[in-house]
């Protein structure tokens, strides 16, 4: 099924008019153009330095850089005041028929959805129990979780109060489920699973429990955005301000109606829940509907062609070099599932490391970000603007020429 036939079919937000012209194809795939030159420049007057992101979709490398549709919605709605419950309850719903789902949320980050979705298993609807949060007057709340999915980001879960509980296979799993258990959380990325998704949903509806997955990351392929949902899990998310492109500070959690009702209970604009201090603004959310609409939109081939050109264009330039190979790589995923560049070279002929090459390459100018793996430098491509395609090749070249021996 095409997704822009679907996209089409909808109807739209009225501030969505001034998005209807695309950019051109697949907005020149990572360029956001601009129509004029700032009139201020912020990154000098703070004397922050400007970066090339030749990595991947890191949060203190600020994510992504947003989509022209994307700053349009920000820009267009910037300039009057909404009421935040209907916007929520307006974005929410459109989000929803995108993504064939019962509802859906604008959340700030998928950390802030796993916040929420936990508080939304352990209080309901219920307003006594939102009060209390992280406080709970019984027994602690318990999570059931994978000892191997155990990760940095399930302390949003803590946050809540719940107490997570391990499990390494799915007999152990159904045996941990008890009275106290609200919820069984799925990190998607892990780098190994003792439960498959199908066992754990069965493990998990069996006994009633409801399910969360964490697909923070798992964008593309585009299929991601409905594969899971449709396998049962009850509550998903993904991050807003990674390969969706849209405000880093903004996510999605979308699933069981009943979940994301109790979920936006225990978020603001309600005063004082747990996930007030976790707002969203008007403009994330406009951004962030933008920005999947335009995700579903894109021509996703054509993308991953202009990816596979880019490594082609870096690696032709870079094999000029006497012993440097380039091979295209492509990440299995689930998470950063897109290609990148490996470059390796004979450290006797060119006498310098991977390493000191990250180093050279962040402290030169303009101030480029790469990764290292064992002997090869990793050329990230899917982030650069189409002017920084040449820019990340030229400088690369030049510092391995300049660690040729005679």
């Amino acid at each position: 099924m095409k997704r822009r036939n679907l996209i089409k079919s909808l109807s739209i937000l009225p501030f969505t008019g001034a998005l209807a012209a695309r950019a051109s194809s697949i907005h020149k795939t990572i360029t956001p153009a601009l129509t004029a030159a700032p009139k201020r420049d912020l990154f000098k007057e703070l004397g922050v330095t400007p970066v090339i992101n030749a990595s991947v979709t890191m949060t203190f490398l600020s994510g992504s850089l947003m989509l022209p549709e994307v700053l349009e919605a920000i820009n267009s709605t910037s300039h009057d005041f909404a009421n935040m419950y209907e916007l929520q309850d307006k974005v929410g719903g459109k989000i929803a028929e995108m993504l064939h789902v019962e509802a859906a949320m604008v959340t700030s980050g998928a950390a802030c959805a796993m916040v929420l979705g936990t508080a939304a298993c352990i209080t309901g609807t219920d307003a006594e129990k939102i009060k209390m949060l992280p406080n709970h007057p019984g027994p602690r709340p318990e999570v059931i979780m994978q000892k191997t999915h155990r990760y940095l980001f399930d302390q949003a879960v803590s946050t809540t109060g719940a107490k997570i509980i391990e499990v390494e296979d799915a007999d152990e799993m159904a045996k941990a489920i008890n009275s106290n258990t609200v919820m069984a959380l799925f990190f998607n990325a892990a780098d190994k699973s003792s439960i498959t998704h199908e066992d754990f949903l069965k493990v998990a509806k069996a006994k009633n429990i409801p399910t969360f997955l964490d697909a923070a990351a798992d964008v593309p392929p585009v299929e991601n955005l409905f594969k899971f949902q449709k396998m049962g899990f009850d509550l998903v998310t993904f991050s807003g301000g990674k390969m969706m492109r849209g405000p880093q500070s903004a996510g999605l959690l979308f699933g069981r109606k009943d979940l994301i009702t109790a979920a936006r209970l225990n978020h603001s604009p309600h005063e004082a829940p747990i996930g007030r201090p976790m707002k969203v603004n008007k403009e994330e959310m406009f951004g962030m509907y933008a920005a999947l609409k335009s995700y579903l939109d894109r021509d996703h081939k054509k993308e991953w062609a202009d990816w596979l050109l880019r490594a082609k264009t870096i690696g032709t330039k870079l094999e000029a070099l006497p012993t440097v190979k380039t091979e295209t790589v492509i990440d299995p995923g689930p998470a950063n599932n897109f290609p990148s560049l490996f470059v390796r070279w004979d450290p006797n002929k060119i006498r310098t490391k991977p390493k000191d090459v990250l180093v050279a390459l962040k402290n030169g100018t303009p101030s480029i970000v790469a990764n290292d793996k064992g002997d090869a430098l990793i050329v990230g491509v899917v982030l650069l603007r189409e002017d920084q395609i040449a820019v990340v090749g030229n400088r690369v070249k030049e510092i391995l020429q300049q660690a040729l021996t005679a």
